[in-house]
C-alpha cells in the first residue's frame, strides 16, 4: 500500500494553486482507480488544516452514514460535515491543485503551504502552524509512549 510520509513544503500561486509533492503525486495516483479523482480534500474536523484523502480512503471515511437513519439529524450534520465542504481534486501536468479559497481561508494558508504525510492521508498546513502541531504531536506521543519502550522492544527495563 502507498503511503504518504514526510513534511514538504512549496508555494502557493496568485490563484491559489499548489504543487502537490512528488512522493505524494507517485503514492496518490498508485492508489487512483479509473474514473475516481485523484483524492478529496476537506477541512480537518480537528486541526486548521486540510486533509487530502485518497478516494478509498474517504470512502471509508464516509461509511459510518450507512448505518445511521438518513433522515436523522446526526446523519445531516456527519453527512454535512464530510461533504458540504469537500473537493475532489486532479493535479495538472505540473502537478498543481486547486485550493479553494473557502479551504485556503480555513487553513490560513496565505503564500506557503507545508504537506504532512499521515500515512493513508495527508494534510496541508500553513508552515507555522504545522512546525506547532509537529512539536505538540511529538510530545504528546513521548506521553502517550512513556513506560512502553522496553515493553514493545524487548529489552530489560
Amino acid at each position: 500500500m502507498s503511503v504518504f510520509l514526510g513534511t514538504h513544503q512549496n508555494r502557493l500561486d496568485a490563484k491559489g494553486r499548489v504543487s502537490i509533492p512528488s512522493a505524494f503525486r507517485a503514492a496518490l495516483r498508485a492508489r487512483a482507480k479509473s474514473g475516481e479523482p485523484l483524492a478529496i480534500l476537506r477541512p480537518s474536523h480537528l486541526h486548521p488544516c486540510l486533509e487530502a484523502w485518497p478516494a478509498d480512503a474517504f470512502a471509508a471515511l464516509t461509511r459510518p452514514l450507512d448505518e445511521m437513519d438518513i433522515f436523522s439529524e446526526d446523519h445531516d450534520d456527519l453527512a454535512t460535515a464530510l461533504y458540504a465542504d469537500a473537493y475532489p481534486f486532479e493535479a495538472d501536468k505540473e502537478g498543481r491543485i486547486l485550493l479553494p479559497e473557502s479551504l485556503r481561508a480555513y487553513a490560513g494558508l496565505t503564500d506557503q503551504a507545508t504537506f504532512m504525510g499521515l500515512g493513508r492521508t495527508f494534510q496541508i498546513w500553513d508552515p507555522q502552524a504545522a512546525a506547532d502541531r509537529r512539536t505538540a504531536a511529538r510530545e504528546r506521543a513521548r506521553r502517550l509512549t512513556a513506560g512502553r519502550g522496553a515493553a514493545t522492544t524487548g529489552t530489560p527495563s
